[in-house]
């Protein structure tokens, strides 16, 4: 009878240790597939179909969203994206800008910026994602020989615009620093004494008067900080 019941025992430890090691391929096995997707999506070269070269047809973000408000390019880099804005800045944190949801989400401007990029100041998020996708490469920036072979990009908007970028400062800041993250209420020159006290790198614009543009990215989804890397943006005549 006893040794019945220790049978029995084993029988119920060794069906235990079998489902929990099954559970545990299972999870593997999604996070393994859940990776492969994000990369996937992050790195979804078919959107390019809709980048616009000039300002001739910069009528391709309407093609792709009535959301799609420009298209950022920095060089030497993987970013290359459409730049959406939504109701919220959280509408496009995991969506992408075909409007499926996404765990890479989307390049976005803040919903208080204009969208048409006349304001002194514009402010991008963007996913940290590895690999380099969507703005995984931005905490490269804080490296002063990185920063130097990849500070220019270009910005064009959906009405045509197209702007050269030129970064010039990198900075780590909590999320509630207002003197980055506050648009609504944005001072440059504010900004610009800002960066001068706490950035981790500095380059003295050239002209005092600066439509400027910042783009930021989480550090760990585990706190508040952010990787903010900070250009200046000149119209191309």
């Amino acid at each position: 009878m006893f040794r019945t019941a220790i049978k029995a025992f084993d029988r119920l430890i060794d069906r235990i240790v079998f489902i929990a090691s099954l559970l545990f391929l299972l999870i593997c096995f999604y996070a393994m597939l859940d990776a492969v997707i994000t990369y996937y999506n992050a790195n979804d070269t078919s959107i390019l179909k809709y980048k616009p070269t000039g300002s001739i047809d910069a009528s391709k973000l309407e093609k792709l969203s009535k959301d799609a408000v420009a298209w950022i390019k920095v060089d030497n880099t993987n970013i290359n994206y459409p730049i959406m804005q939504g109701k919220d800045n959280s509408e496009y944190l995991n969506k992408n800008p075909q409007g499926e949801y996404s765990l890479s989400g989307s390049i976005f401007l803040d919903c208080n910026c204009d969208g048409n990029f006349k304001d002194d100041y514009s402010l991008l998020y963007g996913h940290h994602m590895e690999y380099g996708m969507m703005f995984g490469s931005l905490d490269k920036y804080i490296k002063p020989n990185y920063f130097k072979t990849h500070q220019h990009g270009k910005l064009i908007t959906k009405k045509g615009d197209e702007y050269n970028i030129t970064f010039f400062a990198s900075i780590k800041a909590n999320a509630t620093e207002k003197i980055i993250f506050d648009t609504v209420n944005e001072n440059n020159v504010k900004l610009l004494d800002y960066l001068k006290r706490n950035a981790l790198i500095f380059k003295q614009p050239y002209d005092k008067k600066l439509h400027i543009i910042a783009l930021s990215t989480c550090q760990s989804a585990n706190n508040i900080e952010r990787m903010i890397v900070i250009g200046f943006m000149k119209e191309v005549s």
